[in-house]
């Protein structure tokens, strides 16, 4: 039996990833949180509802993060703690993603019995990168457009080069946005994604900053975890995974934004506020506009350009993420209908009123 270590698993894909490899191994789980409260801690734990779970405080920020964590016995990391957030600031973008992952190395290397460094990073690790972007090591050449994409990267650039050093068994898993918790579009937990259809729903937000033929590469909170859970697996190959629907299951932004509004105005009340579907806007005209609000202080139109700001050039940068690597290490990996599932994601999003209303 094995002693997979999961880092920030109080988060909403940590979660998901223990509750899968409980299911799906005979492993023991150290599942490390950022609170101390221990009673939130033993609220994990019911949560889960395993003997084979023990739940620690960890904060990545602290010296030694794992201190209280037996290194001798574990066999699997699982590094899921990470500020996620388009908008988060270069400090804390340093000091949890960079600097917090160095330290999960430095942990990693304390472990001898260690099959398996599973690091999950993003797809928009690969900045403003166009084109077909490929699962190797990215440089930094194109630059970013935000903190978090850099922070990622940077991330995985100390990890690869640790596990050059170091030998450990790294695998870095570049995950799609996730979306809805499965195929029925029940949202677990709200993003940029879901905040910007909100925001075309209640009429704050009219323009689109974007190129309608951009490729969306969208998930499920189901397809991810289990993906990271074969990742996690020893007998497959260690490297750089794209976790993603294959570039031909993805779908152009204006066709969702297309079918979003489509299922908006199935909802009579949606139908009343008689609202135009956005305009597509180019970058320039964007910026232009989120300037001139600046004076509008804590205006909904404010905040609402201030939510989609941070994210808003990836929207005219067109990338195929290929993921032959990914396909031949899960040959079973499920296909993605993409405009089926941001159809469901939606309908459900209108029947809660974005989460305001039990479905």
């Amino acid at each position: 039996m094995g002693h997979i270590l999961i880092t920030g698993a109080d988060g909403y894909l940590g979660r998901q990833v223990a509750a899968r490899l409980l299911r799906d191994t005979d492993d023991r789980l150290t599942l490390t949180v950022r609170t101390a409260d221990p009673g939130r801690r033993a609220a994990l734990a019911d949560l889960l509802d395993d003997r084979r779970v023990d739940v620690v405080p960890a904060d990545v920020r602290d010296a030694d993060p794992f201190a209280a964590v037996d290194a001798a016995g574990v066999t699997t990391i699982v590094h899921a703690a990470a500020v996620t957030a388009f908008n988060v600031d270069a400090p804390t973008a340093l000091a949890v993603n960079v600097e917090g992952t160095a330290k999960v190395a430095a942990f990693a290397r304390r472990c001898p019995r260690l099959t398996r460094l599973l690091a999950l990073s993003t797809l928009f690790a690969a900045g403003r990168r166009t084109g077909t972007v490929t699962e190797t090591r990215h440089d930094d050449t194109a630059g970013f457009v935000n903190h978090y994409e850099w922070s990622k990267w940077a991330a995985e650039r100390r990890l690869l080069t640790e596990a050059d050093a170091a030998g450990l068994p790294l695998t870095v898993a570049r995950l799609a946005t996730i979306v809805a918790e499965d195929g029925t579009g029940t949202v677990g937990q709200y993003n940029a994604f879901h905040n910007t259809l909100k925001l075309f729903c209640y009429g704050l937000l009219s323009l689109m900053p974007g190129d309608p033929k951009t490729p969306l590469y969208l998930a499920t909170a189901e397809f991810t975890a289990r993906g990271l859970a074969h990742l996690a697996r020893p007998d497959v190959p260690s490297g750089i995974y794209h976790l993603a629907p294959a570039p031909e299951e993805a779908a152009p932004l204006g066709e969702l934004v297309d079918l979003a509004f489509d299922v908006f105005e199935r909802d009579p009340g949606f139908r009343r506020r008689r609202l135009l579907r956005p305009a597509f806007c180019d970058i320039d005209g964007f910026r232009d506009l989120v300037e001139g609000t600046r004076g509008f202080g804590a205006s909904p139109m404010r905040q609402a350009l201030d939510s989609v700001s941070p994210f808003a050039e990836q929207m005219f940068l067109a990338k195929d993420f290929d993921s032959t690597r990914l396909r031949t290490a899960w040959p079973a990996a499920p296909a993605t209908d993409t405009r089926r599932l941001v159809e469901a994601t939606c309908t459900h999003l209108v029947t809660t009123r974005f989460g305001r209303r039990a479905p």
